[in-house]
C-alpha cells in the first residue's frame, strides 16, 4: 500500500472522471481532513475484493513492479469509474477488532474490582465488532485471557502488569453510530473489509471471524442523543460506557453535553449499581492512544496505559484503585 500511494503521488494520472474529481477536491484531502488517498485505496481494493482480474494480477500476494502496478491502477480508474466515484462519496469507516484489546484488558481490571455483571454501551461502534470484546481472547506475555472459546484471539505486544484472571460477565449490550454498518449485509461487509490492506492477511482474518461472530445490530443516530435515555441505573449491574477512536470525532457541543450527561448519571452510582466510563481515544501523545477511565460513585479517574492506534500493542498501567 506504501507503493501504491507512492505511485498516485507521483505519476502522471489517466484523464477521466477520477482524476477530474481528486485533483478538484475541495478542501484539504489529507488524513487529518477529507482522507481521500484513503477513500481511494478503499474503493481499490473493494474492487480486488470482488474478484476484479486486473488488480489481482498485481495486488498480494502477487508482486508487481511500479510500471507494472500503476499500469493496472490507471486502467482500473478508467474502467471501474463509477464504482469508485460512488466509493469515494463516503469517508472511511473501519472496526479494528484489535482495539478489543483493550477492553479484554478494562473487563478482567473491571470483574477483579467488582463482584457484577456488565451492562456496555459503545458509542461510535460502527460494525459493532468491538461490541463483542467478551467473545474474543487475549494471548498477553504467555497467559490466556478473555472468553474460554473464544471466536478469535488477540496477541499484542505487551508490556507492563497483566490484570487479574477474573473474567467480565457482559449480561446485556448495545451500540450507536451515526452510520452503523451491518456485517451480516455485503455491502457493509465489503467496507468493512475494504479498509484493510491486502498485505494484511492476518487482519483480515482477524475480522472476518470477528463479523462471523457478531451479533448486536447497532442502532443509528447520535451517540450522545441515544445515551442520554440509558443512563438509569441498574441495581445490580455495572454499566461500562465507552469508545474506541470514536469521541474525538463527535462535534465539541456534544462532547461537552455528554460529559455532563454521564457524569450526572455519576452522580447517582452506588455500590451496587456502578458506573464505569472508559476511553481509547487520541489524546495528542507521542505514542498511540489513551486509555482512561472513570469511575463512580467517587468520579475517580484512573490512567490505564496506551495502546496502539490498530491494537498492535498495549502499555498497560493498570493502576489500583485506593
Amino acid at each position: 500500500m506504501g507503493q501504491l500511494m507512492r505511485l498516485c503521488a507521483t505519476q502522471d494520472w489517466p484523464d477521466g472522471a477520477i482524476k477530474t474529481r481528486i485533483f478538484n477536491w475541495p478542501g484539504a484531502i489529507g488524513p487529518r481532513d477529507q482522507s481521500v488517498p484513503l477513500r481511494l485505496a478503499g474503493a481499490l481494493h473493494a474492487l480486488y475484493l470482488q474478484g476484479d482480474r486486473t488488480l489481482a494480477a498485481v495486488y498480494p500476494p502477487q508482486q508487481a513492479s511500479d510500471d507494472t502496478l500503476w499500469d493496472a491502477v490507471c486502467t482500473t480508474l478508467i474502467a471501474q469509474s463509477d464504482f469508485i466515484n460512488n466509493w469515494i462519496d463516503s469517508p472511511p469507516q473501519t472496526n479494528e477488532v484489535r482495539r478489543s484489546i483493550a477492553l479484554i484488558s478494562l473487563g478482567h481490571w473491571l470483574a477483579g474490582h467488582y463482584a457484577l455483571p456488565l451492562r456496555v454501551t459503545e458509542l461510535g461502534a460502527s460494525g459493532g465488532l468491538n461490541l463483542h470484546w467478551d467473545q474474543y481472547g487475549m494471548l498477553a506475555n504467555g497467559q490466556v485471557f478473555g472468553a474460554a472459546d473464544p471466536a478469535l484471539t488477540l496477541s499484542p505486544d505487551w508490556s507492563g502488569p497483566l490484570p487479574p484472571h477474573a473474567t467480565a460477565q457482559v449480561i446485556s449490550r448495545a451500540g450507536v453510530d451515526l452510520n452503523p454498518l451491518d456485517p451480516a449485509n455485503r455491502h457493509d461487509a465489503l467496507r468493512l473489509q475494504a479498509y484493510l490492506w491486502p498485505d494484511q492477511p492476518d487482519r483480515m482474518a482477524l475480522t472476518r471471524a470477528a463479523m462471523a461472530a457478531s451479533t448486536t445490530k447497532v442502532d443509528q443516530g447520535d451517540a450522545v442523543d441515544w445515551l442520554a435515555p440509558r443512563l438509569d441505573h441498574v441495581p445490580g449491574q455495572l454499566h461500562l460506557i465507552y469508545s474506541t477512536i470514536a469521541w474525538q470525532y463527535f462535534p465539541s457541543e456534544k462532547q461537552e453535553l455528554g460529559t455532563r450527561l454521564i457524569a450526572a448519571a455519576g452522580e447517582k452510582a452506588t455500590d451496587q449499581n456502578p458506573l464505569a466510563w472508559f476511553a481509547m481515544e487520541n489524546d495528542g501523545g507521542a505514542r498511540g492512544a489513551a486509555l482512561t477511565l472513570r469511575l463512580w460513585p467517587g468520579d475517580l479517574t484512573i490512567d490505564l496505559g496506551r495502546a496502539d492506534f490498530h491494537g498492535r500493542w498495549i502499555d498497560w498501567a493498570g493502576a489500583e484503585t485506593d
